[in-house]
């Protein structure tokens, strides 16, 4: 097998991690590393590998993509794997870990379910979004997998955030922001304040406002195929994110937000589901008259 081990931060847990990966794996696999890891390696190591640059196009015979760190690295290394439909696998090396598939000890264990095809792949939904003309921000790679956040900027009033869907006008959100999120971006920043949570193959989009001034406000699900056009008033400056990635927009933007032609492929396990992970990530049923909590 051909896999890349990417890499989003060079901390000392991720770095130690893709070195034991490469020790246990490189004799029966070709690996190209991400070249963050290069100076880390020893001299001897490092002819005997490729190394990628992950600002630059994946290479398409890739089988899988090893993503070494936490979900913030899952989220970082779609902008690597793009379009490609190359598998990605979680390795967790952080803290909460939701979106990753294995922990660090049980890579061995991966590896030989991979070997074996003992897997199944995750296709999760992919947001896109669009400023028009002034699109060229981010134009590189304007998707996001968790989330497409709006949020105020260098001020405490309120922003004023028109909505449509399909054309239809839904609402005026007064509030600090609003969130956008996919199926998989449910359990992360859209959680935090309050919204539902939704299975990651489940074809639907959700609309969160942050800390709403219209008090009957509440999160809204709607189809994954809907088309979503947010409008401002006001001359305030706005954060928008994707992902993790942060731009200063004008508030004389349109936005438009709409589901991606591609998704992202994620690789999940015989032995985990989406309902174990609420229970072991989230704390679900941690409650002492649940005695078959583990089962």
């Amino acid at each position: 097998m051909k896999i890349a081990l990417y890499i989003a931060f060079k901390n000392k847990s991720s770095i130690d991690c893709c070195k034991e990966i490469i020790d246990f794996i490189s004799e029966d696999n070709q690996l190209i590393i991400d070249s963050k890891v290069k100076n880390e390696l020893d001299e001897s190591k490092r002819g005997r590998f490729i190394f990628f640059d992950s600002n630059e196009p994946i290479d398409n015979d890739i089988d899988f993509v090893f993503a070494i760190g936490g979900d913030g690295t899952i989220l970082r290394s779609i902008t690597y794997v793009k379009d490609s439909n190359i598998p990605i696998l979680g390795v967790n090396t952080g803290r909460l870990g939701f979106l990753t598939s294995v922990q660090r000890d049980g890579i061995n264990n991966a590896i030989i379910n991979i070997k074996n095809k003992d897997f199944t792949v995750i296709e999760r939904t992919i947001l896109k979004v669009n400023l028009g003309s002034s699109n060229n921000a981010f134009a590189n790679f304007p998707y996001a997998l968790n989330e497409i956040t709006i949020q105020r900027k260098d001020t405490t009033s309120l922003l004023n955030i028109s909505c449509k869907i399909n054309d239809n006008y839904l609402t005026n959100y007064w509030s600090d922001g609003l969130i956008v999120s996919t199926p998989t971006g449910s359990t992360g920043y859209s959680l935090s304040i309050g919204g539902s949570i939704v299975s990651p193959e489940s074809n639907v989009i959700l609309l969160n406002p942050i800390a709403p001034h219209n008090i009957n406000m509440r999160s809204l699900v709607i189809p994954n195929n809907s088309n979503i056009k947010i409008g401002f008033e006001g001359d305030n400056e706005i954060n928008l994110s994707v992902d993790s990635r942060i731009y200063s927009i004008s508030s004389s933007n349109k936005i438009e937000i709409s589901k991606a032609d591609f998704t992202i492929k994620t690789i999940k396990f015989d032995d985990d589901n989406f309902y174990k992970r609420l229970r072991e990530k989230l704390f679900w049923g941690q409650d002492m008259r649940n005695k078959n909590i583990n089962d």
